[in-house]
């Protein structure tokens, strides 16, 4: 069974400063149908303009993953970390037992565009972590790239729970295809362009939760598409 979450039906708020749009429950807006998916709690498409941004702040017990689709974030935060994360990057940061943070637009001239993700961690607790790695284009072209994994496999970012997160580009039609072992599922995300899913069509800012199927396959051209494998 897949169940889509069309972009339009998702939360939104703009700010002047910030137009973000909220696939799950999150802020003000608040649906009790729509409070996440499995170990999946947010996921946030957000526009920040040039200079501004999400001053420090606190969180706990939350894997929290950043993924810049265009634009440069700055980041810092009380474990003393201070990274910019640019596309093809994905940002990693577990606040655990607590951790206070910021995330800015690193440009004073150009908005960033980004994707922020949350994942509830498979136990509270836990000490803060922070990590960054790039992704390039090659890897992820025409193949579904782990970038997110609780073994680090592949050289992906270290997340503490069961989930397994992919990053694909298509173009020229192409198609990948993802084996879901029994009792998992799957969430897609499709960041930008225009994917088919099992058959079905997804644009820009469009989700699915994928309950029951044996697999899933993607095909699209000009496509920035995340996958979730969960448990």
């Amino acid at each position: 069974m897949i169940t889509i979450r069309r972009a339009e039906e998702r939360g939104h708020a703009d700010h002047g400063w910030l137009n973000t749009y909220h696939t799950f429950s999150f802020a003000d807006y608040y649906d009790p149908e729509q409070m996440g998916f499995r170990a999946l709690r947010v996921i946030n498409e957000d526009r920040v303009q040039a200079g501004a941004g999400f001053g420090k702040h606190g969180h706990r017990d939350m894997e929290i993953i950043s993924y810049v689709l265009e634009g440069s974030l700055g980041h810092s935060d009380s474990m003393g970390t201070g990274s910019t994360i640019r596309p093809g990057e994905v940002q990693r940061m577990s606040a655990g037992s607590g951790v206070t943070h910021s995330e800015m637009n690193a440009s004073k001239d150009e908005p960033v565009h980004f994707l922020q993700i949350w994942i509830l961690p498979e136990k509270g607790g836990i000490r803060p972590g922070y990590e960054q790695k790039k992704f390039e284009e090659e890897e992820r072209r025409g193949t579904l790239r782990l970038v997110a994994s609780p073994d680090a496999a592949d050289g992906s970012v270290t997340i503490h729970q069961d989930v397994r997160l992919y990053s694909t580009l298509l173009d020229g039609d192409q198609t990948v295809t993802h084996a879901l072992a029994p009792g998992r599922y799957g969430w897609v995300q499709v960041a930008r362009g225009e994917v088919e899913l099992n058959g079905q069509t997804l644009k820009a800012g469009d989700g699915a939760a994928i309950e029951g199927e044996p697999s899933v396959t993607l095909r699209g051209t000009g496509a920035e598409v995340l996958l979730f494998d969960l448990n």
